[in-house]
């Protein structure tokens, strides 16, 4: 999939619109939370087995049939009754001959239990079928220790109450409660299966600008391994036993002392952009766990010395985000704008060079 790379021209966010259709305000606030769970949502199937599947399990046959659900789903509609093949009940372990009629009606159960929060989102895009959210700095994706509410998780339940009938209310992967831009939710669960196999397949496209300490000279591709870190059990790092991660950047605006790069994920590992640009000595400004102690250049303005050393975050941002769509294959893009503190960094780092 080619995918259009908008440059940054004279104006640091020029370029940076968004690609596809905004159907909705840049800023929307939830409804109430609800005061109930969402209503049952029944599912209903009638389906042939195919004569490729002789000699199969049932339940293996069914996921071949149905991959839109978890095995775990299907098994227990098949143990709770709600699966008839020609009329009558087969255990999930009993052989099929192919050729069999299905039946299928079943609830979806409430798989995310987090409360809904009239959280104000930023709607990029939505459809039946998913929703594309602009993130700000500062707000958790998932709640977790210490961060039981006020998450995107939250909000996205007030959004859309039966979000919580799919895992994690939709959400395909997720950002670094600092790190700002695009997030991808789910919105079926035919959909949550398209996107989820469409992200372990790298079939979905994601880029990064992140602001760096040090000049590059020249893009190139990180390929190193990341696991946790031995004794910092909250960090991770580059070590030979990790996962396999691929990073590639490219430069975007060379700085003075700095470096703007536009960043492709391979892969999508824990804290990847950042634990890579570390490695190779060029960690992201505000950076507090992989940059060290905070330094400004030699010589640089007030304006950028009070930047680089109140800047609030790590500085990167998911400006882009490329895929087919789960149910129409229809290629989508869209581009998310360079949040407000970002731009006045790279306003600060640019008048530096002057």
């Amino acid at each position: 999939m080619t995918l259009p790379r908008p440059g940054l021209g004279k104006d640091i966010g020029e370029g940076l619109s968004v690609a596809s259709r905004r159907l909705s305000a840049p800023s929307i606030a939830n409804p109430e939370p609800a005061t109930a769970p969402p209503a049952a949502k029944f599912r209903s199937h009638q389906l042939t087995l195919p004569a490729a599947c002789a000699g199969l399990r049932f339940d293996q046959a069914l996921a071949r049939a149905l991959p839109q659900y978890s095995r775990a789903r299907l098994k227990s509609w098949i143990d709770s009754g709600a699966v008839e093949v020609d009329g009558r009940a087969l255990r999930g372990k009993d052989r099929v001959l192919g050729g069999e009629q299905v039946r299928i009606a079943a609830v979806l159960p409430v798989q995310t239990a987090a409360a809904p929060e009239a959280i104000p989102l930023a709607v990029i895009y939505e459809d039946p079928a998913l929703l594309v959210i602009d993130k700000p700095p500062g707000l958790v994706v998932h709640p977790g220790a210490g961060n039981a509410r006020h998450t995107l998780q939250n909000a996205l339940l007030a959004y859309d109450p039966l979000l919580a009938l799919l895992p994690r209310a939709g959400l395909v992967h997720r950002l670094d409660k600092d790190t700002s831009g695009l997030l991808l939710v789910a919105r079926s669960p035919e959909a949550h299966a398209g996107l989820t196999a469409a992200m372990a397949a790298r079939a979905i496209h994601r880029e990064y600008l992140a602001v760096c300490t040090g000049v590059m000279t020249a893009g190139g591709t990180v390929s190193e391994p990341i696991g946790r870190h031995a004794r910092e059990r909250t960090r991770m790092a580059v070590r030979s036993d990790g996962r396999a991660a691929l990073t590639r950047y490219r430069i975007e605006r060379r700085f003075r002392a700095h470096t703007l790069v536009r960043v492709e994920l391979g892969t999508g590992r824990t804290h990847q952009i950042r634990v890579h640009l570390a490695h190779i000595g060029f960690p992201l400004v505000g950076d507090p766990v992989y940059a060290g102690r905070r330094r400004t250049p030699a010589g640089c303005t007030p304006a950028l010395s009070a930047e680089l050393r109140a800047f609030p975050r790590q500085a990167l941002h998911a400006v882009h985000l490329g895929l087919a769509h789960p149910l129409s294959g229809r290629e989508l893009t869209w581009q998310a704008p360079i949040p407000a503190d970002m731009q006045r960094l790279l306003g600060a780092l640019e008048a530096d060079r002057r």
